[in-house]
C-alpha cells in the first residue's frame, strides 16, 4: 500500500534489533501469503476470492491483514488488474481472464510491527509485452534497492528507478510513493519512484522502507476511481506494481519479506 507524503529524517526511523526481529516475523508472513496466493491465480477466478484467500492464510499464522480499515479501505489486499495501478477492490464482479496481470499488494501485522509486499502476476498466457513489463517493474525495484544503504538519499533510490523505467520506453508513477514502514503501516520517509540523486532524506542503518515502483507502459497520469481507491492509467495503458520490505544496512540492503526456503 501505498503513501504520496514527503518526509525529512527522523530519529524514530531507526529500528532497534527487537523491532527489526519483530518485523521479519511479519515480512515472512507476507511472504508466505504471496507464495499461497499463487497457484490460486488463474483464470475464472474473481479478485474477492483471491482476497478471502489471502485473509484466511494471514489469520491462520497468528497475524492480521493490515490493510482493512485503514483509512476504511474494506479489504484485506489491493488487487489491480491490466490498467489499474494500484488500490484495486476486491470484488465478486471482478473476474480474471487469460491474458490479464493482475498486482496484488497485501500486508500484515503481527505483535504491533508490520510487513508489505506486492507483485504483478500473469492469468494464463501473456503478450511478450505484458511480461516485459511486469520484468522490467522488478528490475526497477532492484536497481532502486542497490542504493539503499547508509550513507545514501532516497533520491538515490528513486533516480536509479526512474533511469531505468525510462530506458525501457516506461513512465514511473509521480503522484504514489513507497514509504516507511515499522509500528505503522506508513511512517517516514516517502520513497518516490523518481528523483535527483543526492537529494532527499539520508538513509541509515537500520530504516525499514517500502520500496515499490509502479510502471505505466504509457503515460506516468492516473485517474482515481469515484470509490476513493482505485488508480488506473489515464491512457487505459497497462501497469504494474512490485514492492518488497526492506532493511537498510551499511553494505547491500536485506528484503526481509524475501521467502526463507
Amino acid at each position: 500500500m501505498l503513501d504520496n507524503t514527503y518526509s525529512v529524517f527522523n530519529k524514530k526511523m531507526v529500528k532497534s534489533e527487537k523491532e527489526i526481529q519483530k518485523m521479519r516475523v511479519a515480512c515472512q508472513i507476507v511472504a508466505s501469503a504471496h507464495k499461497h496466493i499463487e497457484s490460486y491465480i488463474k483464470a475464472g477466478v474473481t479478485t474477492e476470492e483471491l482476497d478471502e484467500i489471502l485473509e484466511k492464510f494471514i489469520i491462520s499464522q497468528g497475524a492480521k491483514p493490515n490493510f482493512k480499515g485503514y483509512r476504511k479501505y474494506p479489504k484485506t489486499a489491493c488487487i489491480s488488474v491490466n490498467d489499474v495501478v494500484v488500490h484495486g477492490i476486491p470484488s465478486e464482479k471482478i473476474i480474471l481472464a487469460d491474458g490479464d496481470i493482475v498486482s496484488i499488494d497485501v500486508g500484515a501485522v503481527k505483535d504491533g510491527y508490520h510487513g508489505d509486499a506486492a507483485r504483478t502476476y500473469a492469468v494464463g498466457e501473456i503478450t511478450k509485452e505484458k511480461q516485459k513489463l511486469i520484468n522490467v517493474t522488478k528490475e526497477c525495484f532492484f536497481k532502486g534497492m542497490t542504493e539503499a544503504r547508509a550513507g545514501r538519499r532516497v533520491g538515490d533510490i528513486g533516480c536509479a528507478i526512474q533511469r531505468h523505467a525510462e530506458s525501457n520506453g516506461y513512465s514511473v508513477v509521480r503522484s504514489l510513493t513507497g514509504h516507511g514502514i515499522g509500528k505503522k503501516l506508513h511512517e517516514d520517509p516517502s520513497i518516490p519512484n523518481f528523483g535527483k540523486a543526492g537529494t532527499g532524506t539520508l538513509l541509515k542503518n537500520g530504516m525499514t522502507l517500502a520500496i515499490e515502483p509502479m510502471i505505466n507502459e504509457g503515460t506516468f497520469h492516473v485517474i482515481f476511481e469515484n470509490d476513493g481507491w482505485t488508480c488506473r492509467t489515464k491512457d487505459g495503458k497497462m501497469s504494474a506494481h512490485y514492492e518488497e520490505t526492506i532493511l537498510v544496512t551499511n553494505g547491500d540492503a536485506e528484503i526481509l519479506t524475501k521467502i526463507n526456503e
